[in-house]
């Protein structure tokens, strides 16, 4: 007799897909609408994630400097809309001198930790989602925006459907238990369908870009989502937060797009230029 699998998701399915719909949805409304909504919207969601990572860090006796990286992250943000890179790099700059000039009344005691890690928040949380303001600025900037949504997308849901029905072999056991080769192939199939049909009908590109495109959405996505893996196996916790039901925090939905973001913008200038 053939050995059925029993099939565990560690999630509430229906509850996770309603929520995952409604985001999706509120993301369309705001991009396809007003852009400046959308970009509030990406501004909050970056900000209760940098709330979520400064709380699990207090479980380390590690204090980042919050205003000024929540300030400046905000700063670098508008200014990648407005003014471009140039100006989000120099708002970077001085939001780095912010931070470093912030924690000097703490006192030297673990000055260089707190400090190392708010750098480290600033430009993985704010320096990260300049990117999608600068999507949204460019030539097809809401379907820009809207692709790299999709292939983050994409390559979650690929990754997550795969994965619970045919995953048998972990690619990165120590890391992240239940992400496997069996997972990972479902991203990529999903990941190179998106790019291709979307560099082909949303913009101007053509499908073998989108399938560049859909391979490095795919790369970066699963790097996202390790990287969120071993801070919160270092910090000890199973998840940031549990303000999305069936997903967990805010962090453990975006961590992926966090690196999909740069990667998708630097592709789709050259791609588009």
């Amino acid at each position: 007799m053939t050995e059925r699998k029993t099939i565990n998701t560690g999630r509430n399915l229906p509850v996770a897909i309603a929520v995952g719909l409604g985001l999706g949805a509120l993301v369309i409304i705001t991009l396809m609408t007003v852009k400046v909504t959308f970009l509030v919207l990406v501004a909050v969601i970056v900000a209760m994630a940098m709330w979520e990572i400064s709380r699990a860090l207090t479980t380390r006796q590690v204090r980042i400097p919050l205003i000024p990286i929540a300030v400046g992250g905000a700063l670098m943000f508008a200014l990648a809309y407005w003014q471009g890179p140039r100006a989000a790099l120099a708002a970077l700059a001085v939001t780095f001198i912010a931070v470093v000039a912030w924690r000097l009344h703490g006192g030297a005691d673990g000055y260089v930790r707190d400090v190392t890690a708010g750098v480290f928040v600033l430009i993985y949380l704010p320096t990260m989602a300049t990117f999608v303001a600068m999507m949204v600025a460019q030539p097809h900037g809401a379907h820009r925006a809207l692709l790299f949504a999709i292939l983050t997308v994409c390559s979650d849901s690929g990754g997550y459907f795969a994965g619970i029905l045919f995953g048998r072999h972990p690619m990165a056991p120590t890391i992240s238990p239940k992400k496997t080769w069996e997972g990972l192939a479902g991203s990529a199939v999903l990941c190179l369908a998106a790019g291709a049909i979307g560099m082909r009908f949303l913009l101007p590109g053509t499908v073998w870009e989108g399938l560049l495109l859909g391979v490095a959405a795919v790369a970066a996505a699963t790097l996202g989502d390790l990287v969120e893996s071993m801070i919160k196996r270092d910090l000890d916790t199973k998840d940031m937060g549990s303000i999305l039901p069936g997903h967990g925090g805010v962090l453990d939905r975006i961590d992926a797009m966090l690196i999909v973001a740069p990667v998708s913008w630097l592709l789709m200038t050259i791609f588009l230029s």
